[in-house]
Parts: structure tokens; sequence; C-alpha cells
């Protein structure tokens, strides 16, 4: 089953009282940034920083990341090889960001590997997170979901990607002025989808960096996690219970998605009838419904969602 990201928290590795912090928020991923978040002349010792923190442990059972600078840069080498080296054994993912081409995926890989059978890890268990940030990247993004068997999750990286593009806007996450009808970033968002449903992996939506306005995020949170993706980054500890919950089905539709699966094995089985299409009370299910509400069982027992209401078969 794949790591549950509903919320996926961005914490500076270069602020160990933020790391502190994150270790008792209920996000369900927790990245370590050595990007942005960490200014030039606090890189190195912020990997310093994060290998510590990871090989301290306290993280439960979060998935824990660590975001490396881009290949453009003099950073990314050392930084992989620090953290890896340092905390490969306590370290879920890479997330890499400003992806352009698979062959920048496949270098990550490469490294890894190598890391890998130097120090003796599992080769190959590490993840990686590719962080679609411009034209080029999106252009390349089927490429990109495909580039290695470690890729877990295609992210959408909004800030880079408005002024990649020459948007109109300085607020990321909202709509740029004059954009009055449906969502400027619709396509790019279902683009990134649908390259990551095309491969097994998780859509991820980036960032909204008005961190107070919590019902600006689930507004926004919302329009992602309606066409399908699997969950957002938090820049707040005020953003995560409504990104899981936002990216969780509500009770009902868990509750009816598990009894549709109950109901739908009962009568294509033998005791009840081998049917494959029915009504389970004004509604017909069939296969289509059954693949349906895989979905919505899935994202509920990846929540830790139990029921309240169980179908049962009708009596002989």
């Amino acid at each position: 089953m794949p790591r549950p990201r509903r919320s996926c928290l961005a914490v500076p590795g270069s602020s160990q009282k933020m790391i502190d912090k994150a270790r008792t928020l209920p996000a369900d991923q927790v990245f370590l940034d050595l990007e942005d978040a960490c200014a030039p002349l606090a890189k190195p010792d912020a990997r310093k920083t994060i290998v510590a923190a990871l090989n301290e442990g306290g993280w439960g059972e979060r998935t824990r990341v660590v975001r490396v600078n881009d290949w453009t840069t003099e950073w990314t080498y050392r930084d992989v090889v620090e953290v890896v080296e340092g905390a490969g054994a306590n370290l879920d993912c890479l997330m890499l960001p400003k992806v352009q081409t698979a062959q920048q995926v496949q270098a990550l890989d490469l490294l890894l590997t190598q890391i890998e059978k130097t120090m003796g890890y599992e080769v190959g268990r590490i993840g990686i997170e590719a962080q679609i940030e411009n034209a080029r990247g999106l252009v390349e993004v089927d490429a990109i979901a495909t580039a290695s068997p470690r890729v877990e999750t295609i992210i959408f990286g909004p800030a880079d990607f408005m002024a990649s593009i020459n948007m109109k806007s300085l607020v990321v996450g909202e709509q740029p002025p004059g954009y009055d009808v449906g969502d400027a970033y619709h396509y790019i968002l279902m683009r990134i989808l649908m390259a990551a449903r095309a491969n097994d992996v998780q859509a991820i939506d980036g960032p909204y960096l008005q961190i107070r306005d919590v019902d600006g995020f689930r507004r926004v949170a919302g329009r992602a996690a309606a066409l399908g993706y699997d969950g957002k980054w938090v820049l707040h500890p005020g953003q995560i219970e409504a990104a899981n919950e936002v990216f969780s089905p509500g009770q009902a539709d868990y509750d009816h998605a598990e009894n549709i699966l109950d109901a739908y094995e009962f009568y294509t089985s033998d005791k009840g009838g081998k049917r494959g299409a029915v009504m389970l009370g004004d509604e017909m299910i069939d296969e289509a419904s059954r693949k349906m509400a895989l979905v919505i069982a899935g994202k509920g027992r990846a929540a830790g969602m139990t029921r309240t209401d169980k179908w049962t078969p009708p009596a002989e």
C-alpha cells in the first residue's frame, strides 16, 4: 500500500526547534529541507542537523523525507552523500526539486545505488519524490514518472512554476488577476495527475503560502482532492488538520465504499447468486462500482478510519 501523504510538512533543515516540533505534529509526512528553506551558508551545518535528527528517531509512522538541492546547483551531491551515508537507514525518500528531465531522476537513482551498496543498505529501498516546478518539467512529466522504480510521488511546485510561465500573480496557489472563470492551474494539476496515475505513483499538490488563511488553504486543497490528488504540502501546523481532513473520505463515503465492497463480494459469489450487477439500496453496483469503492476505501484505511455502518447479507 502506498505511504499516506495527506499532509506533507515542510521543515527547514537548519532549524532544530522546528525539527523537534515536527515530531509532535500529526502530519503524514515530514520533509526536512536543504533547498529553498535553508540559506546557502547554512546548508553544510543543516546536513549534519538532519542526519542527527533522523538517527535520533521519534518520528513514529511519519514518512521521513529530505529535500536536497536541484542538480543545477553545487550542493546536490554533498546533500545526497552526507544525508544518505549518515542516516540512510532512517530515511524513506529523497525529494528532488526542479526536475526537468528523466535523466536528472536517473542520476539521483544511480548515486543512491552507489551509496546503498557502499554502506550495505538495501538497494532500492529509498524512494524518490520528483518535484515539477517549470514548463520543461511539465512537458517531460511522463518520462520523469517512469525514470526510476524509486519514484513514489510527482509533486506540483507552484511558486517556481508560476514564475517559469510568467503567470501574473504574486499569491501562490490563488488564481491570477484577470482569470475569473475556471481554474488557472487545472491543466497543470491534471497533467501531473495523469502521469502519476498512469505509472502507479502518487500525486501531491504544493504549498499554499497564506499560512494563516486556513479557509483559503482548505478551498485550494479541496480542488486538488476533488481531482484525485493524494495530499498537499503544509507549511504551518495550522494547515495539517485541514489537509488530513480534506484528503480523507467523509465517514459516510467511507462506510458506503466498504459496504459496496462487501455487498459486491457476496453477490458475485456462489452463495450470493453469482450476479455481476445488483441493487444496494437504491443504487445499482457492478465491477465499475467496486473499482471506485476501492479507491475511497483505500484512502480511508490509510487514514486509519473505522466503519460506523456495516452492510450484512440478506437472511436466507
